[in-house]
Order: C-alpha cells, then structure tokens, then sequence
C-alpha cells in the first residue's frame, strides 16, 4: 500500500508538471487559428507540447506501476494531489500569485484526501470485468462525454473550459480503469494484452482524453480546467472500481459519514479554486 502511494504521487508531480506545459502551449493557439483535430495538428509542431507531453507519459507510467501494487480506490484519490502540485506552478509561470484562499483549500484538500486513506482503508478486488460490464459502463460514460461537448460548444469561455475538462476527466477515469486490468495481463506476456479487448479500449479512452484536454486547455487557464478533469478522473475511476471490480473500502459506521464529509471538502475546495480563477480573470 505504502509503495503504491509513494508512486502515485510521484505520477501526479509528473502530471503536473505536463499539465502546465500543455497547458501554456494550447492557450498560445487561438481558436481561430486552430481547433479540434486541427489544434492537435498544430501542438504537435511544438516542443512546450511534447515537453508536457512526456510530463504525461512519465505521470502515466507512475500510475500504471501504483495501479500494478495498489486499488483504484487508493491510486486515483491520491492523484488529486496533482492539483496541489500544478496550482503554483502554473501561478509561477504566469507570473500570479495565488491568494491565503487558494492555499487554505489546497491544504483542506490534502487533509481530506489523508483522511480517506486513513479512515477508508481501500481494498483491492478484481482486475478483470466482463465484456458486457464494460460495455455499460463504457456507454453510460460515452454518453456523458457526448453531453459536456455538446455543452461546451454552446457556452461562454469559462464554463467551456469547465465542461471540456468533465469530459477529459471521464476519459482518462475510464483509461485508468482499464488500465489496472492491462497491467495484470502483462504478467502473463508482453503480447498478452493484444488478445484483449481491454488495451484497446483503453487506447480510445485514453484518445479522447487527450484530445478533449488540449481543448480544455485552449478554452481557458490551467486553474479553469485542471481542477475538474483532476477530480473528475479519480470519481469515474473509483466508480468503475467499486461497480465492476469490486473494490470497497473496509470502513462503517460513523468511518463512512467522516468519508461522506472529506469528499464534500474535497469538491467545495476544487469548485473554490475555480472560482478564484475566474474572479482574478485567468480564464
């Protein structure tokens, strides 16, 4: 439990420091010059992006190895730290200061997340789910991505941002999910996963995350839309976890209600540090 942790939080440093990169290269494109796939076209000519790029890819590895030693239910919370991480580096790079607010629900954050580790005691369950399980929960999801991008092409710039960032959040949660059961079947071969259909759905989810994310990015400053796809991510995560894998958390009692209350501080801390974004006009 103790290296899982260790290594996820290593993954959301790596995280972090590619989601400022990509961030800053994304908001240099303006939506006139480039969208859609044509915005992925002009990221990839550019070095800041491929910078932030390798910053995911070594998140990514980071996440993959937790998941190898640990549940969904203990790496992706743990995730959420790449918030705390990325805020002040992102306000150093665009030369902002963050406020006493801004460090008192990043703190609250991290408290929160201490004591659902603590308290909730994540289990591991299962690493494989049957097709048609899959199947549901991918469509259940699929259709949330569809209505936040209908959304966000109907919308002003900040709540667009916003509700890019639900759907990147939905993407990478489902990719994460996927990608405990791919690590498993490595231990049974590098071509093992190949004769799976998990990989290669884990290969769409994790596409669209990114390209959903790089226009999240655009759409606004990296307070508007990190905050969101950062929770959202552990949420879906964890659901696939708790209603496939049959993860749980060994807690009962008064333990769930003190659960119930650290993940009501986690979401009032993220909603409050977007809001403080918008307010000082970052997005």
């Amino acid at each position: 439990m103790i290296a899982a942790a260790l290594v996820a939080l290593l993954g959301a440093l790596f995280f972090a420091i590619g989601s400022v990169a990509q961030q800053r290269a994304a908001s240099q494109v303006d939506t006139d010059e480039a969208s859609g796939l044509s915005l992925m076209l002009v990221l990839v000519r550019r070095p800041l992006w491929w910078a932030g790029f390798l910053g995911d890819a070594g998140g990514y590895v980071c996440q993959a190895v937790a998941l190898g030693l640990g549940s969904l239910l203990l790496v992706q919370p743990l995730l959420v730290v790449t918030l705390i991480f990325a805020l002040p580096i992102g306000a150093a790079w665009n030369r902002r200061q963050l406020t006493r607010a801004d460090w008192l629900w990043a703190g609250l954050l991290t408290a929160a997340l201490a004591v659902f580790m603590v308290v909730g005691e994540p289990s591991e369950g299962v690493d494989h789910a049957p097709a048609r399980d899959w199947a549901f929960v991918g469509g259940a999801l699929g259709a949330l991505v569809a209505l936040a991008a209908l959304g966000a092409s109907l919308t002003k710039r900040v709540v667009r941002a916003s509700l890019l960032a639900v759907a990147t959040g939905v993407g990478f949660g489902l990719a994460a999910a996927l990608t405990k059961s791919v690590v498993d079947q490595l231990t049974d071969g590098l071509l093992e996963p190949f004769t799976h259909f998990e990989l290669y759905a884990l290969v769409a989810a994790g596409g669209l995350g990114v390209y959903f994310q790089s226009q999240a990015f655009q759409a606004g400053s990296l307070e508007a839309s990190l905050p969101a796809m950062t929770v959202i991510e552990p949420v879906v995560a964890a659901g696939v976890g708790v209603t496939i894998l049959q993860e749980h958390l060994r807690s009962s009692g008064l333990e769930i209600a003190l659960i119930a209350v650290t993940i009501v501080v986690m979401i009032a801390g993220t909603v409050a540090l977007a809001r403080s974004s918008a307010r000082s006009g970052g997005a």
